[in-house]
């Protein structure tokens, strides 16, 4: 696809009527962030960048090295249908943020997953990912009250969210995101929208845009919309199941159509490198306390570092081949949730690939029974360990990780930890419900 001029910037902005310019980028944790220019702004923003001060957005700079540039990234055009009308139209652009040097920023989420994608084509690989991401409607955002009470795949009149559904496929579209398909989740209310798959950074800017429009047509619609991984208890979490493959030009370095499971040996390494470093980017993919609550046996979230071709309580699938589709020969990542920063989340995983092809890891053989109902003694003989059991098992695994502070660069690693030990801080303090309902009766 051709890339967007300086020209056809401003010839869209004349067509469309754009009034305004929404400049976006993301802070280490994954958080929208942006600011707005007028038309008398944008050739300069395209040709200089814009001046913001970035002493106030997490994991940015301290206030003495707070100016930073902001320069929007001519591909990542698009209306946002939401804000316009036929008087006026607000348009969008993705940035990379620079120091006034010009030089990159280092704690840019978006220039870390740029690193890692650069050093993967210096092997010839373009890096491709569909995210799969579940949601809930609830009615407000103060209590976690369903809509539904429909299950998987069900229709009317149960899924009555299927005009939201409708609404936030539609308004995708017109941003230029593929959608594959949508359908109700397991848990009440849940609701899961497939992105087509595309390079890792369009990726990673479609499911920053995914989030912030399914929260806004909710909001259109007057409820309100979650990705918060483990909302209720007792019922299936939010994940985001991250399917992956390598491409060596037009060409899919994962299929090899002798090799076993037709996977190549370069696609057994690279899902090796993610069994192997699964305990230790954990804290990336499933960033938060809450995360952990999902990732507990019987909910449908994987536990347990194994792979297999139909079971779904391994952390990797890999799909069965189809004659003729070779291009969809790909591994499916399945303990990442729908609240991680997408950019950090993909370079933790293509650089525990990465490393699988480099230092030529072996694949173990699958795991082909329900792992769920193995006995910890039968696990054991398996060789099958477990993902990290909370945040701060998950923190510190990550914090002895040479692959994520080399994946992440020191800056975005260092606050990362900081922050995620706080957040384990505050959350050790609490003194939850469950403990007052339990003990204060008793003690």
């Amino acid at each position: 696809m051709a890339k967007k001029t300086k020209a056809d910037i401003l010839k869209l902005v004349k067509e469309n009527k754009v009034k305004f310019i929404r400049l976006w980028f993301t802070d280490v944790l994954g958080f929208l962030k942006g600011f707005a220019i007028t038309i008398d702004e944008l050739e300069g923003a395209l040709d200089e960048g814009m001046g913001f001060d970035g002493s106030s957005i997490e994991g940015f700079a301290r206030i003495e090295e707070s100016d930073m540039i902001a320069r929007p990234d001519p591909d990542t055009f698009a209306i946002l249908p939401w804000r316009s009308g036929e008087d006026f139209s607000v348009a969008r652009m993705f940035c990379n943020i620079y120091e006034p040097s010009g030089k990159p920023f280092e704690g840019d989420p978006r220039y870390v997953l740029k690193r890692n994608l650069e050093r993967a084509r210096a092997k010839g690989f373009t890096y491709y990912v569909g995210p799969e991401l579940e949601f809930f409607y609830f009615k407000d955002s103060q209590i976690p009250q369903p809509l539904d009470q429909g299950g998987y795949f069900d229709l009317v009149p149960l899924d009555v969210a299927q005009d939201l559904r409708r609404d936030t496929i539609l308004t995708m579209q017109s941003l230029g995101i593929k959608v594959e398909y949508s359908h109700h989740e397991v848990a009440p209310s849940q609701h899961e929208i497939d992105l087509r798959y595309s390079d890792a950074l369009t990726m990673a800017d479609n499911v920053m845009t995914y989030r912030l429009v399914v929260k806004e047509i909710a909001r259109k619609h007057g409820v309100y919309a979650t990705f918060m991984p483990k909302p209720i208890f007792g019922i299936n979490g939010s994940g985001m199941h991250t399917h992956q493959s390598l491409f060596k030009n037009d060409k899919n370095a994962f299929f090899d159509i002798k090799g076993e499971y037709y996977l190549s040996e370069m696609g057994k390494a690279y899902t090796a490198g993610l069994l192997k470093h699964a305990p230790e980017i954990t804290s990336i993919t499933s960033q938060w306390v809450n995360s952990y609550k999902r990732l507990i046996p019987g909910y449908e979230a994987p536990v347990y570092i194994c792979w297999a071709q139909m079971n779904r309580s391994a952390l990797i699938r890999v799909p069965m081949y189809k004659p003729g589709k070779e291009k969809a020969t790909r591994i499916e990542y399945r303990s990442p949730d729908p609240a991680c920063n997408p950019y950090l989340a993909f370079s933790v995983m293509l650089a525990a690939g990465l490393e699988g092809i480099e230092k030529k890891y072996k694949l173990a053989a699958p795991a082909n029974d329900n792992i769920y109902h193995m006995s910890e003694e039968e696990k054991l003989k398996a060789g099958i360990k477990s993902l990290p059991e909370d945040l701060l098992e998950a923190i510190k695994l990550t914090e002895n990780s040479k692959l994520v502070k080399e994946c992440l660069g020191g800056k975005v690693f260092e606050y990362f930890i900081r922050n995620k030990k706080l957040e384990w801080d505050e959350y050790k303090a609490q003194v939850t419900g469950y403990e007052v309902q339990k003990y204060l009766p008793i003690l």
